[in-house]
């Protein structure tokens, strides 16, 4: 029997999947530069990131408006579809192999624990899995994308927070969601952190807080400024990093990236904003920046991490409003 296997970020992707924000009641003012956002970052990623996008609208006015984004000749592929919102990562599939098959693996879905349930976030997987032409398997639990972080051997990342909240699988044990990550997803051996980032509405999804970015190295940031409101999660991710082991048995290397440091929304609160939300391409990586200074910094680190892809700071500041980023919004298809 061939055991199932989730490929690193960083193999080679038939596709990248990606949201198109649809819904003026959800973005409102923040709808149009969230758009261009998401414009952006499709041009790259089909672009310097030699990727085939498949971008989902929902509507003939939001696909008019993607459409006069992208311009002739951008190379993304128009995907209609029901959606309640953009953040694929969470509401499609994730894609494992099982042998030489790719199979989209689907998951119930519950709103980030019952926080913004909205109609046909349910359907999301089910139709990334039939335009794909891959086979779609059920999972019977609940599970988030960005709540693991895999290195295409068996690891993935994951925090306790997330993971174990009740608010998704009442009752679940470290020993239950190691079980069922292993029956979904082929995983040997998941790495536990503690909490997430202040104010993350996922309750703590690993993808803004640290991402495999080769066998054996684990990027985490580090606090950029006193008042970074993540300082000591920070420091704690590195620590217990430091001391874990692969499935192989290697002790991980932790790489730092500077984080944005102290974000704030419009209301003065403090905003989810991580240079970890980064999205790996097939010949590029793209990193979300938020008109803060410490973007240079960060590409910089992110370039010694992937010296044979070019590193690309983008402007992700309207699609944080939505509470989220470049890696919440898309989901690659394994070639």
């Amino acid at each position: 029997m061939i055991a199932l296997q989730t490929p690193a970020e960083w193999s080679p992707h038939r596709a990248m999947w990606l949201g198109f924000p649809s819904h003026p009641e959800l973005w409102e003012d923040d709808l149009a530069p969230a758009q261009a956002e998401v414009a952006a970052l499709a041009r790259a990623l089909a672009g310097p990131g030699a990727e085939r996008v498949r971008m989902m609208v929902r509507g003939e006015e939001a696909e008019a408006a993607a459409r006069a984004l992208l311009g002739k000749g951008s190379g993304v592929e128009i995907v209609r579809a029901q959606f309640g919102d953009i953040w694929m990562r969470d509401t499609g599939p994730i894609f494992v192999k099982d042998g030489e098959e790719t199979v989209a693996s689907a998951f119930r879905f519950n709103g980030w624990g019952g926080k913004y349930q909205l109609d046909d976030d349910d359907l999301v997987a089910e139709q990334i899995a039939a335009a794909s032409g891959t086979r779609r398997t059920e999972n019977d639990f609940v599970l988030e994308g960005g709540a693991v972080d895999g290195d295409g051997a068996g690891a993935i990342l994951s925090t306790r927070q997330c993971l174990l909240n009740p608010n998704r699988n009442p009752g679940w044990t470290q020993a239950k969601a190691e079980a069922a990550l292993a029956s979904a997803l082929g995983v040997k051996k998941v790495l536990w952190l503690g909490e997430g980032l202040a104010n993350d509405h996922t309750d703590g999804h690993v993808d803004n807080l640290a991402r495999f970015v080769a066998p054996g190295v684990v990027a985490s940031p580090v606090a950029y400024g006193r008042d970074d409101p993540n300082i000591d999660v920070y420091a704690e991710t590195a620590r217990c990093l430091a001391s874990m082991t692969d499935a192989r048995g290697v002790a991980l290397q932790v790489m730092r990236i500077p984080s944005p440091g102290r974000i704030l929304d419009l209301d003065g609160d403090v905003v989810p904003a991580s240079h970890m939300n980064f999205i790996i391409a097939n010949e590029a990586v793209i990193m979300p920046v938020y008109e803060e200074r410490a973007s240079p910094l960060a590409l910089d680190a992110l370039r010694a991490a992937f010296p044979e892809r070019e590193v690309i700071g983008l402007s992700s500041r309207a699609i944080l409003t939505g509470g989220g980023s470049f890696h919440c919004i898309t989901q690659q298809e394994p070639a």
